[in-house]
Formats: C-alpha cells, sequence, structure tokens
C-alpha cells in the first residue's frame, strides 16, 4: 500500500490504537544499556543516548520515572514527507491540556501521552478522525 500524504487522508486514516503497555522514556550514558535492553526506539543526543523502555526494562536497569507514558499508535501508512498529521494531533491535545511526545517510524506515527490521559487521548483522538471524516 502506498504511503498516505494527504492531510485529510491521514487524519481521517489514523485509526488510532492503545498500546497496553507503559513506557518510559530514558537517558542513559551507558550505550551497552541499549544492547542489553529492548530498546522500542533510541536517539543519540548531544546529552546522551534517549531510550524509549518498557516498564519492565527501565525497571531491570534502574531507570524507570515518575513519568510512565503510553503509546497510541497511528495506523495510518503516512508518508515521511505528510505535512499536517502530526501538527493535528498534537494540537487536538494540547487544547484538551495533555501532554504528547510524537515519534515518527517508517510507516506509523506514535503518540506517546502520560499513562493517567491515555483514555481521554485516544477518544480525543478517535474523534479528530472522525469529525475529519464528517467535512
Amino acid at each position: 500500500m502506498d504511503p498516505v500524504r494527504d492531510k485529510g487522508a491521514m487524519i481521517r486514516g489514523m485509526a488510532p490504537v492503545l498500546d497496553p503497555s507503559s513506557w518510559h522514556f530514558c537517558l542513559v550514558a551507558d550505550p551497552e544499556i541499549a544492547a542489553r535492553a529492548s530498546p522500542l526506539a533510541m536517539f543519540q543526543e548531544d546529552e546522551g543516548l534517549s531510550l524509549i523502555l518498557s516498564e519492565e526494562d527501565a525497571e531491570a536497569f534502574g531507570l524507570s520515572g515518575d513519568l510512565p507514558m503510553a503509546r497510541i499508535t497511528l495506523t495510518v501508512h503516512s508518508a515521511l514527507d505528510g505535512v499536517g498529521l502530526t501538527a493535528a494531533v498534537a494540537t487536538a491535545l494540547a487544547d484538551a491540556g495533555i501532554a504528547c511526545n510524537m515519534v515518527a517510524a517508517f510507516h506509523h506515527d506514535h503518540a506517546f501521552v502520560p499513562l493517567a490521559d491515555a483514555p481521554r487521548a485516544l477518544a480525543i483522538l478517535k474523534a479528530l478522525a472522525d469529525a475529519e471524516g464528517a467535512e
């Protein structure tokens, strides 16, 4: 299937799905931790290696923090050069007072929100898709 580039089509088709796992954003100085853990994602920053770890891995390496996150996957195959999906999602969640960290991968975008806000965030994103479909 070809990736979707049209903003409206991306929003209508995002079909958000809540991952039942809990995730932690962690900063490590030792890259061996990344090799021993199973990070969902990692990114090298000037300050160190950022990892997104499961609750279990974060605890096992003494890295769990005070902000567990939920992952909502936008299941539309959005194009890497598609414009507007991230902005629409982040704006809808911000308007509801929900923090959002977006991670784009090859096929899908993923919104990480505080675990306590996950059910409300999922409902907001579903409503956003429905509203775009009604236009």
